[in-house]
């Protein structure tokens, strides 16, 4: 009986284990962290995917001193803690493979899928967070304005708001430049629409469902299992609807992604930096 009471202990500890690694996993991506703010905010729980395999392979111990009509029942529990063993092990495979994709991709700018420079743009028409109905590539270019359109991953978190709120503060100085703000993410219109009230933004975010026409931008960062996001990329687009220029290297420059926006505008446009 004791021995069955710690077998199920380890089972439950493993269990939770992958249930509190998986949770961090999710955190990390719809908040698009880093690898090293993911890690440290495990409190250390970097280390459980080595713990659940020690765990998951540990051999349970038996007595010498078993009765005869007993034994049949222990060769049973021992075949299931076999079985059990397997199944955390494939389990922990899975996890170790998880972390080991995002530690080396780190939410990556995709190189591959990227529409081509001097192009015309990738159509699209998506509902808006203004509860105006859709906007569509096309409404934008009637306006005769440049567009620059950006992707990210999820309103409300750090990275995201510190960009959206760059983009704002430097509004004025688009309009100079003849140039609209849209933004792009999987959320839906309703966390669009709040995020822009809370954050006071006067640009609208397109609410990309699917992530279909993050897809269609080489923006899309898609994981097995826990769906798929915008990845952070910004897109110039002419009044003519070609792109003319893109931003891949987004994620690790926030703080100064705008401004470096406002320099390329300006060259593109052949006007004085603002």
């Amino acid at each position: 009986m004791s021995i069955g009471i710690k077998k199920t202990r380890r089972s439950l500890c493993a269990v939770l284990c992958v249930i509190a690694l998986t949770s961090k996993l999710t955190m990390a991506l719809s908040m698009s962290m880093t690898m090293k703010d993911f890690f440290s905010s495990t409190n250390g729980q970097s280390n459980v995917v080595s713990t659940l395999a020690a765990a998951a392979t540990t051999t349970t111990t038996t007595t010498t001193t078993v009765s005869h009509k007993n034994q049949s029942m222990m060769v049973e529990s021992t075949t299931g803690s076999r079985s059990t063993r397997r199944s955390f092990l494939a389990t922990t495979a899975a996890v170790a493979s998880m972390v080991t994709l995002m530690t080396e991709t780190s939410l990556p700018a995709y190189a591959d899928g990227l529409p081509s420079q001097g192009a015309k743009a990738p159509d699209f028409e998506l509902p808006n967070s203004r509860g105006t109905g859709l906007t569509s590539l096309q409404s934008l270019i009637k306006t005769g304005k440049w567009t620059v359109l950006y992707f990210y991953p999820g309103a409300f978190t750090t990275g995201c708001t510190l960009e959206a709120r760059s983009f704002q503060k430097d509004l004025e100085n688009y309009r100079k430049l003849n140039t609209q703000i849209v933004g792009v993410s999987v959320d839906p219109v309703e966390k669009n629409a709040q995020f822009c009230t809370e954050e006071q933004l006067d640009f609208i975010l397109l609410s990309d469902k699917g992530g279909l026409v993050s897809k269609k931008y080489g923006s899309a960062l898609s994981i097995p299992g826990f769906g798929t996001f915008s990845n952070r990329q910004t897109y110039i687009i002419d009044p003519k609807g070609e792109l003319r220029w893109i931003f891949t290297d987004v994620e690790s420059r926030i703080a100064r992604h705008s401004s470096e926006v406002l320099d390329k505008l300006a060259e593109l446009e052949g006007v004085a930096a603002v």
